[in-house]
């Protein structure tokens, strides 16, 4: 009997020592991993909200390869869906999405896209850059149609076909397809054929009233910018492209050669880290 008493002592003795080393080791841990974690999320809420807006003939996936790189460097990031129905109906749209954000916004637009981020960032004040990817950057006043002969070097005009629709109020406006046998060499002629035949297949319409609608906000006058040309591009010319970098003042110009019109497509990385030397001089 004495023997297992003394042996009870000897476990009980053993079970309060590890118990001590375990309250130890917490206590020194705990504190240790506590701030970390708080300056991790700190980090993440002071990230600006990335916003990818799309242009005509396309989606909000073709930013999917961007979106993957600019969520792996840890910022928010949101595509919306643009109506393609007017420059003024999606500017409009397009700010009802801003206004729904807080903090700071980096925004986004490719080709019409650009156009449309135009008017919409005005006096909006979160918004603190402007990010162009082969887009329209236009003036006050200015419409699309009359800006894309400023330069020769465009074959979209007439590879696209008008198709009627009926408008809401009775009226009959007109949407523009690319047609197949010129989507790739006019649209995207550095990407596989297999997956040009895809985006012509699922390509959104946009309505011919965006290349005369008059563009009523000019943002790049306030908020700066950045711009990737793409060097290849068949849908804006180069010069165009530069004219509109320029002209805005661009703090960076990425000039990427062989690029189609769909850059971020065919060079997401370049256009993700374009993005984010933006977002980290939007001050």
């Amino acid at each position: 009997m004495k023997e297992f008493l003394m042996g009870l002592e000897v476990t009980r003795r053993r079970v309060l020592a590890t118990g001590a080393a375990v309250a130890g080791t917490a206590a020194l841990t705990g504190p240790l991993s506590s701030p970390a974690s708080a300056a991790d999320r700190s980090q993440a809420r002071t990230k600006p909200t990335i916003v990818l807006v799309h242009g005509g003939f396309a989606d909000a996936s073709c930013w999917n390869g961007v979106i993957e790189r600019l969520q792996h460097a840890g910022y928010p990031t949101l595509a919306p869906a643009n109506p393609l129905r007017s420059l003024p109906t999606d500017a409009a749209y397009l700010a009802s999405a801003l206004a729904s954000i807080s903090g700071p916004i980096v925004l986004v637009g490719h080709s019409y896209g650009g156009a449309v981020i135009t008017n919409a960032a005005a006096g909006i004040p979160n918004v603190k850059a402007l990010v162009y990817i082969a887009a329209f950057v236009p003036d006050k006043g200015e419409q699309l149609g009359v800006l894309i002969n400023k330069y020769p070097g465009s074959i979209i005009q007439p590879a696209t076909r008008p198709v009627p629709y009926p408008g809401p109020d009775g009226t009959t406006g007109t949407d523009l397809y690319l047609e197949a046998g010129s989507f790739r060499a006019v649209f995207a002629a550095d990407l596989p054929a297999a997956t040009t035949r895809l985006m012509h297949a699922t390509q959104r319409p946009f309505s011919a009233a965006c290349f005369t609608d008059v563009t009523t906000s000019a943002a790049w006058h306030t908020i700066p910018s950045w711009a990737l040309m793409s060097e290849a591009d068949k849908a804006i010319p180069p010069a165009l492209q530069r004219f509109f970098y320029q002209r805005a003042g661009a703090r960076k110009v990425a000039d990427v050669p062989g690029a189609s019109h769909v850059a971020m497509m065919s060079h997401p990385g370049i256009t993700a880290r374009l993005i984010e030397d933006a977002a980290n001089s939007h001050s």
